[in-house]
C-alpha cells in the first residue's frame, strides 16, 4: 500500500509537487464529459500523467458525490428508460476503453442526496471543518428530482446497475471501487432511503454480483460516520472487507463523533487511531492507494495544498512506521 491522492490538478505544477513530495500514485481524471471520453484522450491523459513520473492508477466514472440533480449519470438512479441503459452502455463502453488504455480500476458513487453536512464548525487551530450532527440537520427537507425511494426500489435499482456493469468490468479486469452513502442518514431522509450508508447495506453490497473487480472506494471517515464507536469498530469492519479482497481504494480520514452526530478532522486528530487502522490494512494484504480527503479549511497562501501535503507526509509516516515489523514477520 502507498500514498496516493485525487485532488483535481489545477495545473502541471501540482503533478510536480506530488513528484517532489513522493505522492506517486493518483487519481486523476482527463479534462471533459467523461462520457465523451476517447480511448484516444485516456491514453493521451495517462501519458502526459506518467511524464511526471506518476502513475495513473484509477479515474472517476460519470458517476459522482453531487446530489442527482446535478448528476452526470442520473436515469441510472432514477431508473428512468431508455435513458437509464444509454447510460450504462455508455459506462461499459467507457470500462472497455480503460482496460484498453492500461487504467486499471475507476472509482464511482451511486448517490442522490450528495453529502449532507451542516454547519462548519471549529477545529485545531481555528480551521473549518465540515460536520453533520442530526439535530441541527432539516429533517423535514422535501424529497428532490428522485421523489420517494424505498429501501427496496433503492436496492433494485442498484442490483440493475451492477448485473449490466460487473460482467463488463470483470471481463475487461477494470476494478470498480464504489464510494459509500455519506453520510448515514435515517430511512426516508429527503424521501429516500439510502441503502449503502451502513456496514450491513456495504457488505450486501460486495456481495451482490461477486467478482474479484467489484469492491469498494473505502472512505473510512465515511465507515465512521455509519458506527456508534468508530474508535472500536473500525477495525472489525476493514478487515471483513479487506480479507475477502473487496476493498480497491482507501480514503484515509479521520472524524471526531460517531453516527449522527460529527465533525470531519486531521487524520491525527481525530477519535480512530490511524497507525492501528493502517496495521489492519497491512494485516489483510491491502496493496493499493492510501489517500487523504475532506480535509478541514485552514489559512495560508495555499491552504488546500498544504493540507493534503500535511496529510501525505502523515500517511507516508505512518507507512514507514510498519517497515520494519513487515520485514520482521517476512511480509513484503
Amino acid at each position: 500500500m502507498y500514498v496516493g491522492t485525487q485532488i483535481r490538478p489545477r495545473d502541471d505544477g501540482d503533478y510536480r509537487v506530488w513528484a517532489q513530495l513522493g505522492v506517486r500514485h493518483v487519481c486523476v481524471d482527463p479534462p471533459g464529459d467523461p462520457h465523451q471520453w476517447t480511448l484516444d484522450d485516456l491514453r493521451r491523459h495517462k501519458d502526459h500523467v506518467e511524464s511526471f513520473g506518476l502513475s495513473l492508477d484509477m479515474v472517476q466514472l460519470p458517476l459522482s458525490s453531487r446530489p442527482i440533480e446535478e448528476a452526470e449519470s442520473p436515469h441510472i438512479l432514477l431508473g428512468k428508460e431508455p435513458e437509464r441503459q444509454r447510460e450504462i452502455d455508455s459506462i461499459c463502453g467507457l470500462i472497455e476503453r480503460l482496460a484498453a488504455a492500461g487504467i486499471p480500476a475507476a472509482k464511482y458513487n451511486l448517490c442522490i442526496v450528495g453529502i449532507p453536512r451542516t454547519e462548519r464548525e471549529a477545529g485545531r487551530g481555528g480551521s473549518r471543518n465540515a460536520a453533520f450532527r442530526w439535530s441541527r440537520a432539516d429533517q423535514t427537507a422535501p424529497p428532490g428530482k428522485a421523489g420517494i425511494l424505498s429501501e427496496e426500489e433503492n436496492w433494485e435499482r442498484i442490483d440493475h446497475f451492477l448485473g449490466a456493469v460487473v460482467p463488463v468490468a470483470t471481463a475487461a479486469k477494470v476494478r470498480l471501487a464504489c464510494h459509500p452513502h455519506d453520510p448515514y442518514t435515517p430511512p426516508g431522509y429527503r424521501g429516500i432511503t439510502r441503502v449503502l450508508g451502513t456496514v450491513d447495506g456495504l457488505k450486501r453490497f460486495v456481495q451482490m454480483h461477486e467478482s474479484p473487480y467489484h469492491g469498494l472506494n473505502f472512505c473510512q471517515g465515511t465507515i465512521a460516520e455509519m458506527l456508534d464507536d468508530p474508535a472500536s469498530e473500525i477495525f472489525e469492519v476493514i478487515r471483513w472487507f479487506g480479507e475477502r479482497e473487496k476493498i480497491f481504494n482507501v480514503h484515509f480520514r479521520n472524524i471526531k463523533g460517531r453516527k449522527l452526530d460529527f465533525m470531519e478532522a486531521f487524520p491525527d486528530e481525530g477519535d480512530m487511531d490511524m497507525a492501528r487502522s493502517l496495521a489492519a490494512y497491512r494485516d489483510v494484504g491491502y496493496p493499493y492507494m492510501l489517500m487523504p480527503d475532506h480535509v478541514p479549511q485552514i489559512d495560508g497562501r495555499d491552504p488546500s495544498g498544504v493540507a493534503f501535503a500535511y496529510c501525505y507526509g502523515y500517511i507516508q509516516a505512518l507507512i514507514d512506521a510498519l517497515v520494519p515489523r513487515q520485514n520482521s514477520i517476512g511480509h513484503a
